[in-house]
């Protein structure tokens, strides 16, 4: 079977005409800045049509663990580095957070000014695109909130889709996402295939 690549490095772009936006990149990081926890159900679906389901958990700055249901790997930060975990072959790769699309999603204070843009924005739902000009490798990121205004901001981060730097694709939906909820149960290690005990 083969092993899908992490949500993190996969993902068409949402290439969208900007609209005269109301909604403003700082209404977009104060969304971020005011979830400092988050519980969910995610979907991935990548481009070898293969879907996967899972829980994420996700506690700024940096913490996120994305479990998958079936298949054997788990992908996890814990705050300085983010992890993805192969059980089926038994490897691990590990990349710094602040080096990584997921960054814009897991900063103690996010800054998406010179890397963010605005090209959906209705009274449905708000699609933002990120790029790091200065680290094309990152690839893109488009993030999709839908307006709620019982979520942060009123804007509910309902998933988001990844284009990586070797034209990679992936695309994460999530449902049944509870804010700020206590995360006390959650780890944010790993048991690591390569040897007995937690890292």
């Amino acid at each position: 079977m083969k092993t899908p690549a992490p949500l993190l490095l996969m993902g068409p772009v949402l290439l969208m005409a900007a609209p005269a936006s109301a909604t403003t990149l700082a209404d977009v990081a104060s969304a971020l800045k005011g979830t400092t926890s988050l519980a969910a159900d995610f979907t991935q679906a990548g481009a070898d049509g293969r879907r996967l389901t899972g829980k994420l958990w996700l506690a700024r700055p940096g913490k996120v663990r994305f479990q998958y249901d079936s298949a054997p790997m788990l992908l996890v930060g814990d705050g300085r580095t983010l992890s993805f975990v192969d059980y089926e072959v038994k490897q691990v790769s590990q990349w710094p957070v602040r080096r990584t699309p997921l960054q814009i999603l897991l900063a103690n204070d996010p800054d998406l000014s010179g890397v963010a843009r605005i090209v959906r924005d209705t009274a449905a739902e708000v699609v933002v695109e990120a790029r790091d000009p200065k680290r094309p490798e990152f690839g893109t990121l488009s993030i999709r909130f839908t307006r709620n205004a019982a979520a942060p901001a009123g804007l509910a981060l309902a998933g988001w889709t990844a284009l990586d730097a070797q034209g990679g694709t992936s695309e994460v939906q999530l449902a049944n996402v509870r804010y700020n909820a206590s995360l006390s149960g959650v780890s944010f290690a790993f048991a690591d295939p390569r040897r007995e005990g937690p890292r």
